[in-house]
C-alpha cells in the first residue's frame, strides 16, 4: 500500500514537472497590435507568421502567438524590437537602413504588391485624378506619408511633394483637412482603410498607380538569429507545399485586392526605389507577383 502511494505520487511529480518542462519549451513570438481600431492588415501577416511556425513545429517546438500589451506605431516597434524588449517580430517595408540596424528574412510577405501603390482619396477629388495622364501631372499634387516611412523617401528622390505626418492616424486626418491630395497605400490596404473611416468622405481612387519594387519582410532583432532561421526555413517549406500561395491569393485582405483593384485598367507610373540592398531577391520570379 505505501510503495503504490509512493509510486502515485511520484508519477504526479513527473507529470507535473513534465507539463512545466513542456510549456517552458513553448515559443512565445510576441507582435505588436494594431495601431487603429478596425485595422484588420495585420491579420494577413499574422496568418503567414503563423504559417511559418506551424512548418516547423514538428523539428522546433509548438509556439504561441502573443501581442504587445500595448499600441505602438512603427517607429517605436522598431525602437522595441531592436533592444529586444516587448516586441519579437516586425513586418514592415525593406531599406538599407532596416537591413542593417535589423535581421531581415528576406522573402517578400505581398510578393512585391506593396510598391503597386493606389491612392485614398476625398470623394470630391475623383474627377481631378480621372483626368490625370502624366506623372508630372500627378507630381503636381501633394502626397501623404509618414516621415519615418521608407516610402517618403522613395517618392521625395522621385521627385514628389511629400507632406509628412508622424502618426498613422493622423495621416487621415490631414487628408481630410486638405493637408495633401492622396494617401498612396498597398493594395491590400486602402478598401479596409476607407470602411473603417465611413465619415469623412474618403474613396479609393480607381484609375492610377504607382509601381516600384518594394518587399515587405519580418524583421527581427540581430540577436535574434534562431526565430529568423525558424521563420525563414518555415517560409520556404510553405512556398515548395503551395500553402503560401494559397494565403496570399485567398486571405480576406489580399483576395479583396484581387478582386478590386484592376490593375490593368488603371494608368501605371513606374518609379525608382534607390533603398534597395544589393541582397533583395529580385531574379527569384517565385517569390514576386507578376503582373500580367
Amino acid at each position: 500500500m505505501i510503495f503504490h502511494r509512493s509510486l502515485i505520487f511520484l508519477v504526479v511529480i513527473v507529470t507535473f514537472f513534465g507539463c512545466s518542462l513542456i510549456r517552458a519549451q513553448e515559443l512565445v513570438v510576441r507582435h505588436i497590435q494594431p495601431e487603429a481600431e478596425g485595422d484588420t492588415r495585420s491579420n494577413y501577416y499574422l496568418a503567414l507568421l503563423a504559417l511559418s511556425l506551424k512548418k516547423t513545429e514538428a523539428e522546433d517546438g509548438p509556439f504561441r502567438l502573443e501581442m504587445s500589451v500595448s499600441k505602438m506605431n512603427q517607429s517605436r516597434a522598431l525602437k522595441q524590437l531592436k533592444l529586444n524588449s516587448g516586441i519579437d517580430v516586425v513586418w514592415t517595408m525593406a531599406s538599407e537602413a532596416r537591413e542593417t540596424a535589423y535581421l531581415p528574412i528576406r522573402i517578400p510577405l505581398l510578393k512585391g504588391l506593396l510598391g503597386h501603390r493606389i491612392f485614398i482619396i476625398r470623394e470630391e477629388d475623383a474627377h481631378k485624378f480621372a483626368a490625370i495622364n502624366s506623372i508630372s501631372e500627378l507630381k503636381s499634387l501633394r502626397v501623404g506619408q509618414a516621415a519615418n516611412w521608407p516610402d517618403a523617401n522613395i517618392l521625395k528622390a522621385n521627385g514628389f511633394d511629400v507632406v509628412g505626418g508622424v502618426h498613422y492616424e493622423g495621416l487621415f486626418d490631414m487628408l481630410e483637412r486638405g493637408r495633401f491630395d492622396y494617401f498612396p497605400r498597398g493594395l491590400n490596404e486602402p478598401w479596409a482603410e476607407v470602411r473603417a473611416r465611413p465619415d469623412k468622405g474618403f474613396m479609393v481612387e480607381e484609375t492610377l498607380l504607382i509601381q516600384y519594387p518594394a518587399p515587405i519582410y519580418f524583421f527581427v532583432s540581430l540577436q535574434n538569429k534562431t526565430l529568423a532561421n525558424r521563420i525563414e526555413r518555415g517560409l520556404k517549406v510553405a512556398i515548395l507545399d503551395g500553402s503560401f500561395d494559397r494565403i496570399f491569393k485567398e486571405h480576406p485582405i489580399s483576395k479583396e485586392m484581387f478582386d478590386s483593384v484592376n490593375i490593368n485598367k488603371r494608368r501605371v507610373f513606374h518609379i525608382d526605389n534607390p533603398y534597395l540592398t544589393a541582397d533583395t531577391p529580385l531574379e527569384n520570379s517565385k517569390l514576386w507577383y507578376q503582373v500580367k
